[in-house]
């Protein structure tokens, strides 16, 4: 499974557009060879250079396996058409929150996690409750990382 951005590429500079400095919209993704077997896909983006410990941006799942990706500016909205349900994100609020470091280059991952069913979970997770939830189902697993720096 392949996760990319018509954004910018692995290990690239997010654009401006996408952080707290910009628009503070959603990344565009999108999900290349998702394996037959997989029924949705969770998406998990955070920062390990954060000052205080890895810090949640993004917490998306039961994406349905048959869409190609996520269009730019996914709203913040709890539940969102075809079943799809956003998490807390580590500034306290439902679904995006774009790279805002608060010095320096930080990495941003974006991990995307191929699962073999639709797990219909509520809304409002966060990422360490949907890791938990999720591992079990884990079929495949691909990453998109990004760096931006103020």
């Amino acid at each position: 499974m392949q996760l990319l951005s018509p954004a910018f590429n692995h290990g690239e500079a997010i654009p401006v557009k996408y952080t707290c400095d910009g628009e503070d919209i959603s990344i565009p993704l999108v999900f290349e060879n998702v394996p037959p077997e997989a029924k949705s896909i969770a998406i998990i983006m955070d920062d390990p250079d954060a000052p205080m410990g890895v810090f949640v941006h993004w917490v998306i799942y039961d994406i349905p396996a048959t869409m190609q990706g996520l269009p730019e500016g996914v709203p913040g909205y709890p539940e969102l058409e075809y079943g799809i349900k956003q998490g807390r994100n580590d500034f306290g609020k439902i679904g995006y929150g774009g790279p805002c470091p608060p010095s320096g280059v930080h990495r941003y991952y974006i991990k995307a996690y191929a699962l073999d069913r639709v797990l219909e979970l509520q809304a409002g997770l966060g990422k360490r409750e949907l890791l938990q939830i999720i591992r079990p189902y884990i079929i495949d697993q691909a990453i998109l990382m990004g760096v931006y720096g103020r």
